[in-house]
């Protein structure tokens, strides 16, 4: 940027603890603590504690100069000058910080009959002609007051502290207690201090970013377009598959714009009271008009934006369609020069309300696919920068073109698990190699070398696997081979991987290829044991679907016709009505099951030719456990077919 940014000092942040009620509470129980620590049975400042009869002995002595009786129940008792001087008492005197004030009683004791006391203390004084004097008192409790009181304050204060922690405050923030439950409950990213995202941070998704970056300048200089008469969009909607970078695209907008961004899901919105969603969507613009110019972020926006009257049978009241409603509400009722754009993340474009989608709310769709080749080099280089050490003979170029279909997060992910793996085998620095096990993890899962597995069952995951390389090999638009192994990984007892092309249309010839290879595994079964098992079932739910996809969706069948039963729509999703008749769908069973019986035979048929070159793959599996792509070479010698694969550098092809 050719303009340096400014520190606006004025904004830095304060650092000052705020002032909590906690500690009122906190002063309030030490007080009453304190209380009846200093003034209940410890008797501190009230006098050292005694008996009757050593009170007696103490005044035949003549060591008590005063008596008091307070309130008929209790006595204190004075000494003389004389007596304290004695070794008795100052052994019975409390010191340091406990020690009595001047005007304390030295000693204090309960009576039970007041006549029977003074019976008794009158006789000791009239035989031993003493001068002792006998005063009565009456004392108010206080604290005997305040503990009737106790239980009214404690369920009062009580009261409060509930009541505030309804208010706000708690689990959720302030928008999430009862009495603001109807608040937003948006978290707001300051352009100042929280987004940090710009598109610099954001690799790969040239076309989603070249046509977001109108939304940006829409922000900066709304005056350049609302001068002319145009009108800024009011939403944007984001449609990708999971990972693609929805979220990050939208955060890069805010970080570029300097705008508050105010983020939150679909589900926020909806609560079990009825009201809340639409109170919240109020709130919520509300609160974006306010901080004008912002961005308002609903990621899973389908959570509130499916197609209304879809699975209310009830036809009772729906929280989440009064919640779209307003929702429809305030995007259509923006002022020209709000300066507030809705963006919005959802994976089911199909789904969502049409009322939403029409021009004057979300304006645009950008859709986020899948990066290809070349994005894929630049998300790993934004991946591997916080990467400690990298081999700096590390090719980006091959890792790129190992990870087809692989999304943002992906390749994020696979970064992290390759520094966790080289970490574990103890590298200084992550390693090609570490990379390729990262993939391996990724994609198959966790190796169990521990599994007990039989050598029948050994031998027979092996041929299995050989029938998969072997038809794969074999045929022109399969996948080229990368590794085999019959090292049990997650649920599966081996596997392939293949390095797909990345194509965007398909022709039958290669969806028939891939399902004929698919099902090589099976086949092998067949050629050699003469028996087949339930160890594909995964390669025969994937065959299955695909045949399924070609007859009734894309019309690559012959017998059914140039037909589609599919609904971009998402109407027909979850209805108990089929869109063609009983008779169409005996005839869909009936071609699904002849493509996929042909392409069995036709893996036979390859497999039983190559059945010496096959049984040899299979014993060098047995032998190595992990084949590569090499050793196929040595097996069959080189594929009976080139195939052109496009480079990263543009305009150039190899052959493989």
């Amino acid at each position: 940027m050719s303009t340096e940014k400014k520190k606006n000092t004025n904004s830095t942040p304060s650092n000052k603890p705020k002032f909590s009620s906690y500690w009122i509470y906190g002063l309030i129980v030490i007080i009453f603590i304190a209380i009846s620590m200093l003034s209940g049975s410890t008797g501190i400042g009230e006098g050292k504690k005694t008996s009757i009869y050593q009170f007696e002995e103490y005044l035949k002595d003549g060591d008590v100069e005063r008596v008091e009786v307070v309130n008929k129940n209790s006595v204190k008792i004075y000494l003389t000058k004389e007596a304290e001087a004695k070794e008795v008492h100052n052994k019975n005197k409390n010191t340091g910080f406990l020690a009595p004030s001047a005007s304390a009683p030295d000693y204090r004791f309960e009576i039970g009959d007041l006549q029977n006391f003074e019976n008794d203390i009158n006789k000791i004084i009239d035989e031993n002609n003493l001068e002792t004097q006998i005063t009565y008192e009456t004392e108010g409790d206080m604290w005997g007051v305040v503990a009737s009181f106790l239980p009214f304050i404690l369920i009062i204060g009580l009261w409060i502290f509930i009541m505030r922690r309804m208010s706000g405050g708690g689990a959720g923030g302030p928008g999430g207690q009862i009495f603001n439950i109807g608040k937003s409950k948006a978290k707001l990213f300051d352009e100042k201090t929280d987004i940090k995202t710009t598109f610099k941070d954001v690799a790969g998704l040239e076309g989603a970013k070249e046509e977001i970056q109108e939304i940006v300048d829409f922000l900066k200089n709304p005056e350049k377009y609302t001068s002319l008469g145009g009108k800024i969009p009011k939403g944007a909607l984001l449609v990708g598959q999971p990972g693609t970078g929805k979220t990050l695209l939208a955060k890069a907008v805010a970080g570029e714009a300097k705008v508050p961004f105010f983020s939150l899901s679909g589900s926020d919105f909806v609560e079990m009271f009825v009201g809340v969603g639409a109170s919240r969507v109020r709130d919520l613009f509300k609160q974006a008009k306010e901080k004008s110019p912002a961005i308002i972020f609903i990621d899973e926006i389908d959570a509130i934006g499916r197609a209304r009257g879809k699975n209310n049978f009830s036809g009772s009241n729906d929280e989440r369609e009064n919640t779209l409603n307003q929702l429809l509400t305030e995007m259509d009722g923006f002022g020209t020069n709000t300066n507030v754009i809705v963006l919005a993340a959802t994976n089911r474009a199909d789904v969502l309300d049409k009322a939403l989608m029409r021009a004057g709310r979300f304006d645009r769709q950008i859709y986020v696919d899948l990066p290809d080749v070349r994005e894929r080099k630049e998300i790993f280089e934004v991946h591997l920068r916080p990467l400690k050490k990298v081999e700096e003979e590390l090719d980006v170029d091959f890792l790129a073109k190992q990870t087809p279909g692989f999304s943002g997060a992906d390749i994020a992910n696979m970064c992290n698990e390759a520094a966790l793996i080289a970490a574990r085998k103890g590298h200084k620095a992550v390693k090609k190699q570490d990379f390729l096990d990262a993939v391996d993890r990724i994609v198959g899962g966790l190796e169990k070398k521990n599994k007990i597995i039989t050598p029948d069952e050994k031998k027979a995951i092996a041929f299995h696997e050989a029938g998969h390389a072997t038809v794969s090999w074999m045929l022109e638009h399969a996948a080229p081979l990368v590794k085999v192994t019959i090292v049990p990984r997650g649920q599966s007892l081996g596997a392939a991987w293949y390095l797909p092309e990345e194509r965007l249309i398909v022709r039958p010839e290669q969806m028939l290829d891939e399902m004929c290879a698919a099902l090589g595994g099976r086949a092998a079964e067949k050629v050699i044991f003469n028996k087949i098992s339930t160890g594909a079932l995964s390669d025969l739910e994937k065959v299955t679907k695909q045949a399924r996809m070609m007859v009734t969706v894309y019309g690559l069948n012959d017998e059914v016709g140039n037909l589609t039963y599919y609904d971009s729509t998402g109407q027909s999703e979850n209805g108990f009505t089929k869109p063609y008749s009983e008779r169409t769908a005996e005839l869909i069973d009936k071609e699904i099951s002849k493509i996929i019986e042909k392409q069995y035979q036709r893996a036979i048929a390859i497999l039983t030719k190559e059945k010496d070159k096959l049984t040899q793959l299979a014993q060098l599996l047995l032998d190595k456990e992990v084949i590569f792509k090499d050793n196929l070479i040595d097996v069959f010698g080189e594929r009976p077919f080139g195939k052109k694969e496009t480079t990263l550098e543009e305009g150039t092809e190899e052959i493989v």
